[in-house]
């Protein structure tokens, strides 16, 4: 288990005053970071051994969004090794102690010299210390995409999307995906499944569906095929 204290920023608020679902995923990806730098398997140590952890799903539940100013703690468990795919719980709290959101993720060991998923070492395996899983309500990783849908505009990858592994970074497929809900609707729960990876220059394609009182947005590609699929429910 590892856990950071933060308070809430004015940068990572929304109109409301209160943290934005894209800020609440940040946290946590800074988390996972966090934790990985402090044993001494971050970021150059993944580079040293052309080895990179690719996120294939998101789950992520939330109670409430935190104002401006308020602290949180923010926690991270790994629960499960499988192969070379990792298994991740987050947690936000407030400064009572009351969980305001909680997060699945599952994750591929990806050596880009070959191309292909490989095993954790021994390393990842002592300095990962699973932990028994959260309490929390456990969806599939697969979102199925409904009939129809409506075809936005199409934009290419700039330079601001990409991350140390240059390509699009997990987290930036939530925040262009936020843009299309209508304004008002407050969701609770998103799931994110990455299909492939962007890269600088490719050309998103989104289109959006609504069903069952939320969203599904489909970030393609030029032959509509999905990089990335994510859904939204709100209350």
């Amino acid at each position: 288990m590892y856990t950071f204290d933060a308070r809430i920023r004015y940068s990572e608020a929304d109109c409301e005053n209160k943290l934005t679902l894209g800020s609440l995923l940040d946290y946590f990806q800074d988390c996972s970071t966090f934790h990985s730098e402090d044993i001494g398997l971050g970021v150059r140590y993944l580079q040293e051994r052309h080895q990179v952890w690719l996120l294939s799903s998101w789950q992520i539940d939330v109670a409430r969004y935190p104002e401006i100013g308020e602290r949180v703690e923010i926690g991270t468990l790994p629960y499960d090794f499988r192969g070379f795919i990792g298994y991740r719980n987050f947690w936000m709290k407030d400064s009572q102690g009351e969980r305001v959101a909680a997060a699945n993720s599952i994750w591929t060991l990806f050596d880009l010299e070959k191309g292909r998923p490989v095993m954790p070492d021994r390393n990842m395996k002592e300095g990962y210390q699973v932990s028994p899983r959260i309490e929390m309500e456990y969806l599939p990783r697969k979102i199925a995409i409904p009939e129809g849908g409506e075809e936005k505009a199409a934009f290419a990858i700039t330079r601001h999307y990409l991350d140390t592994n240059h390509h699009v970074n997990n987290g930036q497929y939530v925040h262009i995906a936020l843009e299309y809900p209508r304004e008002g609707f407050v969701i609770r729960r998103l799931r994110a499944e990455y299909k492939k990876q962007a890269y600088l220059n490719d050309v998103f394609c989104p289109v959006i569906y609504e069903r069952d009182g939320g969203y599904v947005v489909s970030l393609n590609d030029e032959n509509k095929e999905p990089y990335a699929v994510v859904e939204f429910t709100g209350e």
